[in-house]
């Protein structure tokens, strides 16, 4: 009991010689408590709240370990002139020969080890808790608010929902960890300076989720056969009339287990070899394709005047292997088209199919340019309100149906529009499917405008992906017969 009392008379009487150490043990003393409590709650239930976990994590933890720092070095090289002979060959000499020296170095050794021991212990884990957190998609999304908005919005509401942000975006690999970090550091000063880009734009190079990353959970090597999908959608007229398209999908890169590989995911079939070159900064211009199938040789692609592009606009120009990436562009953070998203609420009964007009009323109230969501939210009410009042006088424009109505259009508008971060309807170009007048889709290199030096184009049969059996059909006969109508 002696030597422990001893030791923490030693303690205390460096850390009071020392004003850097003094400084030290005010700032552990005071914030300790605090973080060791937050700590352990963490631990036990959880911390939800993004903003009190950065505090803990971000800005409590660091401040203990550089008070923990000040004590160290105040005790060990901050003690006042005599102390400066601490390191010299005589004075150590002096030390370990006296008996009265060589007991109170001992002590100062104890110190030293129980310093050290805390912390390396308190470093450990609050840069742990420090690394799990920053790996959360509550602090990828919700830590900036506003920025990060849409991509949260749209996370939530996609198939990945419950994938974590670093899973797809920086995946098990150290190396684009730190690639990720040192790009967050630029984009909190982007933040703070309000200098960040508006819409966010997407992180086709720096963060672009790799296909090994992908094929953790999805294997196209094993794909085979065909699949049949029903697309559901209502025309803009008074019964809401509900129309399908149904198509048999060519989904394989493994063919059908007999064949060679066919469908869609042959693209990226292991047996086969695939480089695209684009000339933009959204790499959404491929000039050349150079492809070679199993061990048939190269076979090269471009469009007229390819040369030129290229050396036009040398410092954007891409080669690279095509990869999940280039066909699901947002896997995740998909944005609908107002009719998309207005039929989605249709389909899922948030807004009534009973209401005469609600799909062409609700696709012009949506429509609309609105400064704000909390603008979007009271006009797209009292406009679709307004115009049942004078147009459909039959209809309560208190009723429950036509409030739920509202609600499911201003889910629609609030999903998918983001005037604070300037997302519109059309702001983020999906790549699936034939897509837009802005963005191709697939007719980015089926477009029969693609060459070999022979003439010979990308094939661009429909037939080739897939095989429309009904198209914007009330009652598709194909329907009927799989349910043996």
């Amino acid at each position: 009991m002696k030597n422990l009392s001893d030791l923490i008379a030693t303690f205390a009487n460096g850390i009071a010689h020392s004003r850097a150490a003094l400084i030290g043990a005010l700032i552990v003393t005071s914030i300790f408590p605090f973080l060791l409590g937050a700590v352990l709650y963490d631990i036990i239930w959880d911390m939800r709240n993004t903003y009190f976990a950065a505090l803990s994590y971000l800005v409590l933890g660091p401040m203990v370990l550089i008070g923990l720092s000040l004590i160290f070095v105040g005790l060990f090289f901050f003690r006042g002139k005599e102390d400066v002979r601490l390191f010299t060959l005589t004075y150590l000499r002096d030390y370990f020969t006296n008996p009265d020296r060589f007991y109170r170095m001992r002590k100062l050794l104890f110190v030293f080890v129980f310093i050290s021991c805390t912390m390396f212990c308190i470093f450990g884990i609050v840069t742990y808790r420090s690394y799990t957190y920053m790996n959360t998609t509550s602090f990828c999304a919700t830590f900036c608010h506003m920025v990060m908005e849409p991509q949260r919005v749209a996370h939530s509401n996609s198939p990945h929902s419950q994938v974590s942000c670093v899973q797809c975006h920086l995946g098990g690999n150290a190396k684009w960890f730190e690639k990720a970090k040192i790009s967050g550091l630029q984009q909190v000063v982007s933040v703070l300076g309000h200098s960040y880009s508006r819409p966010i734009k997407t992180p086709i190079h720096h963060l672009r989720p790799d296909r090994s990353v992908c094929e953790e959970c999805h294997r196209p090597g094993q794909f085979h056969g065909d699949k049949l999908e029903v697309m559901e959608r209502f025309r803009p007229d008074e019964q809401n009339t509900s129309v399908k398209t149904v198509i048999l999908l060519k989904v394989g890169s493994a063919g059908d287990r007999s064949f060679s590989p066919n469908g869609y995911h042959w693209h990226i079939a292991p047996e086969n070899r695939m480089l695209i070159t684009t000339t933009g900064p959204d790499e959404r211009e491929i000039v050349m394709v150079k492809f070679k199938e199993s061990t048939d040789p190269e076979k090269v692609f471009m469009v007229k005047d390819a040369d030129k592009l290229i050396a036009k606009n040398s410092e954007q120009v891409i080669t690279r292997e095509m990869d999940c990436i280039d066909c699901h562009n947002r896997p995740t953070h998909n944005y609908l088209s107002a009719s998309q998203a207005i039929d989605m609420k249709l389909l899922n009964g948030e807004i009534p199919r009973e209401i005469p007009f609600i799909k062409r009323q609700a696709l012009e109230v949506v429509n609309e340019p609105y400064f704000s969501q909390q603008e979007a939210m009271v006009k797209i009410a009292a406009g679709l309100r307004s115009w049942y009042r004078q147009n459909r006088p039959e209809i309560d424009v208190n009723d429950d149906l036509l409030c739920q109505a509202i609600i499911g259009t201003q889910n629609a508008y609030r999903e998918n529009v983001f005037p604070a971060m300037k997302v519109g309807w059309d702001t983020y170009i999906d790549h699936i499917g034939h897509g837009e007048e802005f963005d191709r889709g697939c007719f980015r290199c089926h477009d029969g405008k693609h060459l070999n030096s022979k003439g010979e184009a990308i094939s661009n049969d429909c037939n080739t992906c897939h095989v429309i059996l009904a198209k914007d059909d009330p009652n598709p006969e194909i329907l009927q017969k799989i349910e043996g109508r």
